[in-house]
């Protein structure tokens, strides 16, 4: 596997041999000292260039970067929209285990975009073309205080679903379950827990995309019941983590709101969990609830 010593140096070999590249900057992981360094950290390079069309065109160029092993063209998927004048990528595997997503973007485009990700670091500029660029940091990412009412609506969506949750239990339709726990009312989870990170770093921290560094600041115990709330396809299994999700979120969103000085709904979020249990207990020939 090729280490950055050798990457860096590829990807400012092939710019500055190619009189259409312009300049290069990087963004992403590898320019935030905040994340954990290992393998499967990707390359995001961006090339800024004259025009796009030619390197859209040219299917052999990639190649320069290695052996690629398998690859996806994000800008020309039909359902999502795309700018290829101006902004186009190259989402490639190599074959050695190294992973660079490349976008080649006009100088236009990055001059008005290049300030949307603070996580940027500037490799050359060959015509001073691009804006000096403070240095990288992940401050964009970090846990924002909610405010109060950021903070009832999470616990409100939280409960509000669960009834979603329950129905679909009782039902057995345990994919619509899945759907309903892991996009909704997870969700809601992921922030009251994020929150309580916030709370304890003063908001100087990022738990990162789907809250995946929770762990680096909960304490074992309370990251192991989150790990807790997540369950197979087994109706009785899901039953049980997703009254602990209850449990969690409950303990969570009193400790947020005592800190932060705001109103947790306790009535609601008894009533929704009772509303749970009764359904629970619901025979399959129920006629009423």
């Amino acid at each position: 596997m090729r280490n950055e010593q050798k990457m860096y140096g590829l990807f400012m070999d092939i710019a500055k041999t190619d009189d259409r590249i312009l300049a290069v900057y990087m963004n992403g992981s590898r320019t935030n000292p905040n994340v954990p360094k290992d393998i499967f950290q990707d390359y995001d390079i961006v090339y800024v260039v004259w025009e796009t069309k030619t390197f859209i065109e040219d299917k052999d160029w990639i190649h320069k970067f290695g052996k690629i092993l398998y690859m996806q063209y994000p800008d020309e998927n039909p359902d999502y929209p795309s700018d290829k004048e101006n902004n186009y990528g190259w989402l490639m595997q190599f074959e050695d285990g190294v992973r660079i997503d490349l976008r080649v973007q006009t100088i236009r485009f990055a001059q008005e975009h290049i300030h949307d990700d603070k996580l940027c670091r500037i490799l050359l500029d060959k015509e001073n073309i691009l804006p000096v660029m403070p240095k990288s940091t992940d401050e964009d990412y970090r846990v924002k205080k909610p405010t109060e009412t950021q903070f009832q609506a999470c616990a409100n969506e939280f409960w509000w679903c669960s009834n979603n949750i329950a129905k679909g239990l009782w039902r057995e339709e345990i994919l619509y379950v899945q759907d309903m726990t892991n996009f909704v009312v997870r969700k809601q989870l992921e922030k009251m827990l994020s929150w309580k990170v916030g709370i304890e770093t003063n908001f100087q921290v990022s738990v990162g995309k789907s809250a995946k560094y929770l762990y680096r600041w909960l304490k074992l115990e309370e990251y192991q019941g989150y790990l807790n709330t997540y369950f197979s396809g087994n109706v009785e299994e899901a039953w049980t983590a997703v009254l602990h999700m209850c449990d969690l979120f409950e303990q969570t969103a009193e400790y947020v709101g005592s800190n932060l000085g705001y109103t947790y709904n306790t009535a609601e979020g008894k009533a929704a969990r009772g509303f749970l249990e009764r359904v629970r207990k619901l025979p399959k020939d129920a006629k009423t609830i």
